[in-house]
């Protein structure tokens, strides 16, 4: 029997990095609400007391982006300056130009935004065709939010980290080796009372128990403390949760980032097209597991390149599949725009715990590839 660990992260909606996604994804959203043509390309970076945005955007909305950053710090439940970012208070700076002509010449005839690969990646361990270890993780994620926004758990502060450790036996799901949560929580919480909470309201609500063990490791804030959070503990950038925001480090990465990118930029509509690819070929039975490349050119209406890799689990032979795709779906940037609505303020809804396995968004539904 051939047995190995996989481990994966998560992060909360109040980690630094998660702000500065959300952030950069409310803007690109009151864009599209406002003209579905937006270009959009917006960073956000977060410090002490500071938040600053970023970037190129061609629009006809008209935006008050210093009200869009201190709603969004107020949503998150950054309203106390003890947590290093008040929303009513922080400084906002905006450096915010127009997208280059250059590359607008090869988008405006329907090419694609910029160069790049794009991975997808879908199997059969969960029921929203995601790997374990993630999944798993998201979900402990999205759980400490909603404890400390209903009360369920009153100190706890905004940021925090997950972390789900899945051991395999012959490339199947066996159980949980380890899960660590990282959570932040006020002055004065007793580590014991901090541990307990958590198991009871968190860990327990969200992992089944056929999953867990006697030998299952559970580390709840390890050093002890994590009162020193958000921007104050750590500087935040749109961006840099690529991993978290994918497959967990289970499938391979183009590099691009998501957040704040309309969709002419195929960094993240072809991410979300190579996604919908996979998934229909695991749900519609023609392997366990898949993994597809695209690779586009700037200016560039066809993809490149086309890979797909079943590793051993396809039921029929991968250039089938791969004639299957061609024929069954556009994938010039214009093509995935319209078949995906990616031109629809959908955006916010991708930013936290994670752009896949959420049944609602598009490139998540199932249909017949015959």
């Amino acid at each position: 029997m051939h047995k190995y660990l996989f481990t994966s992260e998560s992060v909360t909606e109040g980690h630094p990095d998660k702000i500065c996604d959300l952030i950069s994804d409310t803007i690109l959203d009151e864009c599209l609400i406002q003209d579905k043509n937006s270009r959009v390309a917006i960073e956000t970076f977060a410090s002490k007391d500071l938040i600053v945005v970023a970037g190129q955007l061609t629009s006809n909305a008209q935006l008050d982006v210093e009200k869009i950053v201190r709603d969004v710090l107020k949503q998150i439940g950054y309203n106390n300056e003890t947590t290093g970012i008040d929303y009513r208070t922080c400084k906002v700076i905006q450096n915010i130009t127009k997208q280059s002509s250059d590359i607008a010449l090869g988008v405006d005839i329907g090419g694609a935004g910029d160069q790049g690969i794009m991975f997808g990646y879908a199997c059969n361990e969960t029921q929203e065709y995601m790997p374990m270890a993630i999944q798993l993780a998201h979900k402990l994620s999205y759980r400490l939010m909603k404890v400390r926004k209903e009360n369920i758990i009153p100190y706890l502060e905004p940021d925090g980290k997950t972390q789900v450790t899945v051991e395999y036996e012959d490339n199947k799901v066996k159980r949980i080796d380890t899960i660590l949560i990282s959570t932040q929580h006020k002055e004065g919480i007793h580590l014991n009372d901090l541990k307990k909470d958590i198991k009871k309201e968190v860990i327990e609500k969200e992992i089944h128990n056929n999953l867990i063990d006697e030998n299952t490791k559970i580390l709840i804030n390890p050093t002890g403390r994590f009162v020193i959070g958000g921007p104050l503990g750590d500087t935040g950038l749109t961006g840099r949760k690529i991993i978290v925001d994918t497959y967990g480090g289970y499938s391979r990465h183009g590099g691009g980032a998501f957040s704040g990118k309309d969709a002419t930029k195929v960094d993240r509509a072809g991410a979300y097209m190579a996604r919908c690819i996979a998934k229909n070929v695991v749900a519609n039975g023609l392997a366990k597991k898949c993994e597809i490349q695209l690779a586009y050119g700037i200016g560039i209406r066809e993809p490149i390149s086309i890979m797909i890799d079943c590793f051993n689990t396809n039921k029929i032979e991968e250039s089938e599949i791969i004639n299957i795709i061609r024929n069954k779906y556009d994938l010039t940037p214009n093509g995935i725009i319209e078949y995906l609505h990616l031109k629809e303020p959908i955006y916010t809804k991708t930013t936290n715990y994670g752009h896949f396995g959420k049944t609602d968004l598009p490139w998540e539904q199932i249909k017949s590839l015959k």
